[in-house]
């Protein structure tokens, strides 16, 4: 049986309020016009301690900073598309 993706969050009150807020929109809405809200493990995560580099978020333990929510669907598609060799 294939582990679920999973997609992790940080809900700490810097990333939010860098973007990170904006960003669990996104990604529950691509998984939701793609089909893959059932798919996927979708968590929030507790702040990691990297701040100053937030928002942080993590995509099969590929950790990300600075992520700005219009750059999402490229690492969601590339993640988890399934005729990416790379994507699991």
């Amino acid at each position: 049986m294939k582990t679920k993706p999973v997609i992790e969050i940080c809900m700490g009150s810097s990333c939010f309020s860098r973007g990170n807020a904006l960003s669990l929109e996104r990604v529950e809405s691509y998984l939701q016009k793609t089909g893959l809200l059932e798919e996927v493990e979708l968590k929030g995560r507790l702040c990691t301690g990297n701040c100053a580099s937030g928002p942080c978020m993590s995509i099969n333990n590929t950790s990300y900073s600075q992520v700005h929510p219009d750059a999402l669907e490229d690492l969601l598609r590339y993640h988890l598309d399934a005729r990416n060799p790379e994507a699991s």
